[in-house]
């Protein structure tokens, strides 16, 4: 069961991920395969703290602990996932706006009908 336990974080995040990757997959309207985008990068941030955890480790910032004294969490994974959370909200904002254009000069948001190059 212990063995079920430790591989749970890395499942969510795969589970997540083909949920995402399924909607943007099945998507018929650019807004939805935004927010399915935005849900797929959601798993990374599962991902990437499913690494960095630690069994009964502490934050690295009490300056209370000593080297060697007691198992501290990686702060680098901690970074990296802030920094995919910033990422991620700047490209939704970017594609969100793009899709806003899109739909103002093309008057629909399926992407089928946006196929062809001419304006």
């Amino acid at each position: 069961m212990s063995d079920i336990l430790d591989h749970l974080p890395y499942l969510a995040a795969a589970w997540i991920m083909l949920v995402g990757v399924y909607g943007i997959v099945t998507s018929r309207d650019l807004i939805h395969a935004v927010v399915c985008l935005s849900v797929t990068q959601s798993g990374t941030y599962v991902l990437l703290l499913a690494i960095g955890y630690r069994k009964d480790a502490t934050a690295p910032v009490f300056s209370d602990v000593q080297p060697g004294q007691a198992p501290v969490v990686d702060p680098v994974v901690q970074a990296m996932t802030l920094t995919d959370i910033v990422v991620g909200a700047t490209v939704t904002a970017l594609l969100l706006a793009l899709t806003v254009q899109v739909a103002r000069r093309r008057g629909t948001l399926d992407p089928d009908e946006l196929r062809s190059l001419e304006p």
